[in-house]
């Protein structure tokens, strides 16, 4: 099985900054894409980042120029180095990685919180 280990997310007030980090149990290597999407109370679970194996990345509209998806091979860890935060930003922040194969798949993180105070 994959592991996903989300850390990183916390309170903070609006303009501050936080760092997710996603750590896998195997070789990021593995995976095609890997990345964050948010939920925030009462909406739907929408795409944050994404960089690919090749180390193209996406972004969100609202989150372009704040926000920057990076990752260390070495350490098996993908970032998220979040930047003049808004209350907007607040929502469960969720890892994942997907493999594009025969029998394509999704793992997902356990989740973390993020709240920005206004």
């Amino acid at each position: 099985q994959v592991q996903l280990v989300e850390s990183g997310g916390g309170l903070v007030q609006a303009g501050g900054s936080l760092r997710l980090s996603c750590t896998a149990s195997v070789s990021i290597f593995n995976f095609d894409a890997m990345g964050w999407y948010r939920q925030a109370p009462g909406k739907q679970r929408d795409l944050v980042a994404r960089i690919t194996r090749v180390g193209n990345t996406n972004y969100a509209d609202s989150v372009k120029g704040r926000f920057t998806i990076s990752r260390d091979n070495a350490k098996n860890t993908v970032y998220l180095q979040m930047d003049s935060l808004k209350p907007e930003d607040t929502a469960v922040y969720y890892c994942y990685v997907a493999w594009r194969t025969a029998v394509p798949g999704t793992i997902w993180g356990q989740g973390t919180q993020v709240t920005v105070s206004s």
